[in-house]
């Protein structure tokens, strides 16, 4: 990786054609700056924090504690059954995944790449070859089945017609 200290500075004008190059061009070293000074906090920062879902796949499952549960107005619990319910949900279920996800997690995720390989695998070796082979033949058999058509369901289609473009219905109201 480059240091900072090699990098220039160099003024870019657009007006300025490629056969006007001047050679007095002005060329600055960029002087590096002192790093941060690192800070320290108790909660992370949201800067550190990684999204994980990116694309929103799985949107749906954010799933809250009002979601699932909800007391009436005309029956209550107490306000601390109520607050404990909620916090033994929300613990119970983030510990729950945790420990599901710390024992199926790399063996799932393993299962999935293995599938996906195959698909993959199945989709490059087998697929595409016998799309290609479906492409090459096809304006052959568009051929023959276009002599098909006009040979014999042309003229059978064609003789319906005459035959029903004789008939006329009458609608009237008695």
């Amino acid at each position: 990786m480059m240091r900072d200290e090699y990098l220039v500075e160099c003024n870019i004008d657009d007006d300025d054609d490629e056969d006007d190059y001047d050679e007095d061009y002005d060329v600055k070293k960029i002087q590096p700056s002192p790093p941060p000074p690192p800070q320290f906090s108790s909660t992370p920062s949201l800067a550190h924090v990684e999204i994980r879902d990116p694309c929103g796949v799985n949107k749906h499952l954010k799933v809250e504690f009002s979601d699932v549960l909800a007391e009436p107005e005309s029956t209550h619990s107490y306000d601390r059954v109520w607050v404990y319910s909620g916090i033994a949900f929300e613990s119970t279920r983030l510990w729950v995944y945790r420990c599901l996800t710390a024992l199926c997690a790399v063996p799932l995720s393993c299962l999935c790449g293995c599938l996906f390989a195959l698909l993959a695998c199945m989709h490059i070796w087998c697929v595409m070859p016998c799309i290609q082979v479906c492409h090459t033949c096809l304006p052959c058999v568009r051929s023959l089945w276009m002599s098909v058509v006009n040979i014999f369901i042309t003229p059978f289609c064609t003789s319906v017609a005459r035959c029903c473009s004789g008939i006329y219905v009458m609608v009237s109201k008695e």
